[in-house]
């Protein structure tokens, strides 16, 4: 099961969120999402748990958790929507000459 963690202090390392959700079971995966540009955290990462009932503890005892100086935000993660491109695919493709 996939986990969202959103509202992650930007101190936050793949580390705490490693150590912190490993108290309630296997963690597989920790994916802190960083912003291109900066290298900074954006704020919220995806945590993989492989048993379901671990990660449902894990998910009920740390939403709205303290963790760094924020409440965390914690659901199961929802697969990613397409989204629609404004113009098209190739954008900037257009009027060549």
């Amino acid at each position: 099961m996939k986990l969202y963690v959103g509202n992650l202090s930007f101190e936050t390392t793949e580390n705490d969120l490693q150590d912190l959700f490993e108290q309630h079971g296997t963690v597989s995966e920790v994916n802190l999402m960083m912003d291109k540009m900066t290298g900074k955290s954006r704020g919220f990462a995806f945590i993989t748990m492989n048993d379901g009932t671990q990660a449902s503890a894990a998910m009920s005892a740390l939403n709205g958790k303290d963790l760094n100086g924020r409440a965390l935000n914690v659901n199961e993660a929802r697969p990613r929507e397409e989204r629609q491109r404004p113009y098209g695919a190739n954008r900037f493709a257009g009027n060549r000459r």
